[in-house]
This record gives structure tokens, sequence and C-alpha cells, in this order.
């Protein structure tokens, strides 16, 4: 097949641009125009093109675009354009910008202009800052050639900078980019605008009544120095925590943040319904989301572009929310969000969703070679019921649902080297939120760890082996990370080497004085913040880099016979027509519990569901 690598110019102007607005909301803004358009077939010298909208399509119309790979950077708009505006589609997706996101993470950017500097490919030219606010009339000749040149630039560079990338790729991973480009631009999903609606009005409501209910003012709620001082004047003292971006105390008025949460059983009725109040009014996130959704509604005609990031998670290689600028974030939608219930299939359709089963536990023990643990699950039998009946000294069959769920929160939670407090508090936080009447202290979940660690003693001797992989990588040395069942070679310059040949790095990997005075490991991430790791949280990146290798595999499988239109987490869901829905659902059942050819013996479940919007499929 041939490879045509492309990139449109389009209007922009200081108030209308990409910095500003979603991919979707800025193609189907009326003040969209596409400038120009560059194509390059295969290694043949770029073309570039400018002209109305008709003369642009008839241009483009000449490329066999059906049996051809369509390569871009940023591929998410070029093919948004290409096939929302001109109706193509092209054969195969290829994009640079998510393939430089998995190999070079937070290291060098993701922009064209870095990359091709850090690869010495040429320089990115900066004509593009000339075209601020001018249609495609307003362009003189000259400006109009000196553009065209520019795109040419850009699109030559693109071609190269494949070059350098595509060694390190499979082809799962090339599939894997292409799905997700398509869940964007290919949606199948539609948006209820009704149902949106009303959550938007109650939304609304539940804030105005708490505010009324705590008799403070909204102002004081929203800013942080003024609810700090509205529970000082109640005789509490503001709950603190250090803050992961400047390392400094800050306080903790996270939505999450435990110590906010736990004022809210406070024997002083005043300051639960301060504290209720401000989770309450700030609950920003959910009307925000509902808002965005109910604006893409009314553009696209109810369809749900669903944006992610092929690789976004900064070690592990998830999807993240945030590939369409950050408009539609359905990655972290609450169980009970009416924003899942407005996510519903064409008339005529289902959804089908599957969920593997306890992946990240599962992959734990293969990974550390705990085989009795594993034996239990291949045996059909409850690994926490299991694990209960051993914290509580009692009959497997005899254990209570609050038994259970104090040895569910242990095994899901004390896998990557978590202590007792941490075990104490989500407990009892827990169990508050589901209703069970339990209360384990401190002595108590001390207990329970010794015992965990005791019974997964193979799980405990990984973590040990995460230490050698951080040593590996900061004396730059090779390193076998075995400490079960695969193996997975690690060296100074790549990092760990996951199933899917890319790798988790820790960049600017050191050791330092920690604030106790004892020698801890750092890294840089994002934005160049200083991060701690240490051998536990290691196995934990292996163990979800290695899970969303499985679900990726799986993933791939499965879209080839029913395109991929979500995925969240380990789950990934599929439209179907009505009639089609039960094979579809015994396919699927099939193919996402197919063990890889590199994880022998790995035992896998999943759950899933048919339905008409996204909360009836699970």
């Amino acid at each position: 097949m041939d490879m045509l690598t492309i990139d449109f110019e389009t209007f922009y102007s200081k108030d209308y641009s990409l910095s500003k607005m979603s991919v979707e909301h800025y193609v189907n803004d009326p003040s969209f125009e596409v400038i120009g358009v560059s194509v390059k077939v295969n290694n043949w010298e770029a073309q570039w093109f400018t002209g109305t909208h008709r003369e642009i399509k008839a241009w483009l119309s000449q490329f066999d675009w059906d049996n051809s790979y369509a390569l871009a950077h940023n591929t998410m708009f070029d093919y948004t354009i290409l096939n929302w505006v001109f109706k193509i589609k092209p054969k195969l997706l290829l994009d640079t910008l998510s393939m430089a996101r998995a190999v070079h993470g937070t290291e060098v950017g993701g922009s064209l202009k870095a990359l091709a500097v850090y690869y010495r490919l040429g320089e990115k030219g900066t004509e593009v800052i000339n075209a601020l606010g001018k249609r495609r009339l307003d362009f003189s000749k000259t400006e109009m050639d000196a553009y065209g040149d520019y795109c040419i630039n850009d699109v030559e560079l693109t071609y190269e900078l494949l070059k350098k990338l595509a060694p390190k790729f499979n082809k799962t991973e090339i599939k894997l980019i292409d799905m997700t480009l398509r869940m964007f631009v290919e949606t199948e999903l539609e948006l209820d605008a009704q149902i949106l609606s009303n959550s938007l009005t109650s939304i609304k409501f539940r804030k105005l009544q708490a505010l009324q209910e705590c008799g403070v003012t909204k102002e004081e709620l929203m800013s942080n120095a003024k609810f700090a001082k509205a529970l000082s004047d109640l005789g509490v003292d503001p709950p603190m925590k250090i803050s992961p971006t400047t390392g400094k105390d800050t306080y903790a008025f996270a939505k999450k943040d435990e110590a906010l949460l736990a004022l809210l059983d406070h024997p002083d009725i005043r300051v639960q319904t301060i504290v209720g109040s401000r989770l309450q009014v700030k609950e920003t996130l959910e009307e925000t989301k509902t808002q965005r959704l109910i604006e893409v509604a009314g553009r696209t005609g109810n369809k749900l572009p669903v944006g992610l990031k092929y690789y976004g998670a900064e070690v592990s290689g998830r999807w993240s929310a945030g590939g369409d600028g950050g408009a539609l974030q359905l990655q972290n939608v609450a169980r009970d969000s009416k924003i899942k219930e407005a996510i519903v299939a064409p008339a005529g359709c289902k959804i089908i969703g599957f969920d593997l089963s306890n992946i990240e536990v599962r992959v734990n023990l293969y990974i550390a070679g705990q085989q009795d643990q594993l034996d239990v699950i291949t045996q059909g039998l409850d690994m926490y019921r299991d694990f209960g009946s051993k914290v509580f000294n009692v009959a497997y069959d005899d254990i209570t649902k609050a038994q259970r769920f104090i040895s569910k929160t242990a095994v899901l939670g004390l896998g990557f080297g978590a202590g007792h407090k941490v075990l104490c508090k989500a407990i009892n936080l827990g169990a508050k939120t589901f209703g069970f009447e339990v209360d384990v202290d401190e002595n108590e979940a001390k207990r329970i760890v010794d015992l965990y660690r005791e019974v997964n003693y193979k799980v405990r001797d990984a973590w040990y082996e995460g230490e050698k992989v951080l040593e590996a990588i900061r004396y730059n040395n090779y390193y076998m990370y075995k400490p079960g069942f695969l193996a997975l070679p690690v060296n100074g310059v790549d990092g760990l080497k996951l199933p899917s040949q890319l790798c988790i790095k820790y960049p600017n990997l050191r050791s330092i004085i920690g604030p106790e005075g004892r020698p801890e490991w750092v890294y840089e991430g994002r934005r160049k913040v200083k991060k701690r790791i240490y051998g536990p949280k290691v196995t934990q990146n292996v163990t979800q880099g290695v899970a969303r290798c499985v679900m990726g595999e799986a993933m791939v499988r499965i879209n080839e016979v029913y395109p991929i239109k979500l995925t969240v987490h380990d789950s990934c869901y599929v439209v179907v027509p009505e009639e089609e829905a039960q094979k579809a659902y015994e396919f699927i059942s099939k193919e996402i519990v197919k063990t890889p050819i590199w994880a022998p013996g790995l035992p896998l479940a999943a759950e899933g569901g048919i339905g008409n919007n996204l909360k009836e499929c699970g």
C-alpha cells in the first residue's frame, strides 16, 4: 500500500485556535476554513495545493486513500478534517505524535519542532505565525507560496520522523494507534441531550441547596483560604498535605482527600454540613463535563467523538483522557454519573461492554510467581473470600459480606507495598461508603498487612526486584527483571521493556537524601516535577503496563471484527446492530480472556453486558 503523509493548514486567529478549543469544536465552528494541504506519496516529493473547498476535495480525490496508509503529526486533527470535511477514510492511520509519546514520554516533547531538533531532521518553519487571522483570500501569491513551502516542510519532517520511530513499534501497537484515532473521528456513540440537560439542572439545584444549608456564601466555600477560615472558626484545624507539584504544604481540600472526607463524620454537625456543602459546591467537574457534552451534542448532531491519548499515562502507557484538548474526560466518569446514561447507542443498535476482572491483581500475582494464589483463581474460587478465611480464621463459606469487603480492600490495596495506616483508612472510609458496620483500628490493620505479606511472600519479594530495576537504569546496567513467571529486560538506555516492546522509563533517575534523612530514588515526571519511585511502585508500574498490554492485544482482536468505540481503563465498548448483539457478545467474551502467548498460565476473566446506554452494559 502507498504511504500518504498529509498536513492541513487552516485559518486561526487570536480567539479561534486549537490552543483554546478542542479539535471537535474547532472543526465544527463556523470560522473553520482550510487554507491549503500538502500530501507526500511514499518517498516522492511532497505537493502543496490551495483552493476552495470543492477544489481541495477534487485535488485530494486523486490519491487512493481507501488502500493507503495515512500519516500525520497529530493525526487526530488532520484525519478529523479529512473525514468530517472531505469524507475520506484511509485504510490505516499512523501518527508520529502518538508514537513519540510512547517512545519518549516526557523526555523530548511532542511537538514536531522539538522532535525534529532531537533527531536532527531539520528545522520547522515559522511562516504559520504570519498566517494569524488571515483567510485564504487574504494571502498574496508570495505569502501563499511561502506558506505552501512551510506545509511541505512539515510533511517532509513528519515522514522522516516516522522512519526514526517506526522500528520501535510492533503491529499490535500500530493498530492500537489507528483504533484510538478512529474512536474520535468515526464515532458511533451518541448523546442524549435531554438526560444531560436534566442532570445539569439537578447539579445546579443541589449546589444551591448546599449553600442554603451551611449558611455560608459560595465565595467562602470555593476559596481555599476562606474555607480554611470557616473551619478554623468552628474549632477545626484545616487538613493539610504535601503538594505533588511544589513539594510544599497545601490544603487537603480535594474531593478525594481522605482527611477532608473524614470531617464528614465530625461530631459537630456544623462541620459535617460545611464540608458536605463544600464537596457539593465544588462539584464543578461533573457540571463542566455535562455542560461541555451538551455543547458537543449541539455541534455534532448528538454524536460523541471519543478523544483519548494513546499511551497517555506517564509510566504504564495506558490510555488517558485529554486526546481532544481535555474537552471530553470520559476516563474518570463516576459510576453513578448521569453521563453514563446519556451515552447511548444509535437507533436499532446496542452497546456491548466488557471489563477484565481484577486484572491488576492477577497480573501482579503472575509477575511475582505466586502460584498458590493463582491456583485459587483458576479453581474458580473467590480470592477475596479465600484471603478473608485466613484473616478471620473462619471457613471459606462462612465469610460475611463485611468480612469479604475488608479482605477485598486488603487484596486490592496491599499488592504494591501499602502500609497499615493506608489500609486502615481505606477500610473505614470504604465501609461508610458501602454501608458496612466495621471499625478497623491500626493494630488490626497491621495484623492484616503482615498476614498478606506472609501469604503473598513472592509478591513481597518482587518489590525488591523493583529496586534492582532502578539500580540498573540509574547505572546503565543490564538486568533481567524476573521475579516470577515473566522475564522483562532492563537497561539504562531504554528502561524496562514491556511485552509490547515499548519501555517503562524514569527520566533523570537519581538518588537523593529524603526528608527523613534516608536515600530515596526520584525521577522527573511531566513538567519536570520531581517524583519519588521505589521498589513496590516499580512493581505497580510494571503490573499496570503489562495489564495494558493484555488489554491492548485483546482489543486489537476484537477491533478487527467489531470496531471499538470507547475504552475506559480495563473496559472496552463496541456498537453493533441490535440483531447481532448476542453474537458479538459471545465473540468478545471469548477474545477478551485469551491468554497472551508471552504469559502462559495467566488466568483471565471478564464481565460483560448489553445495553442501550453505557450504564446498562457495565
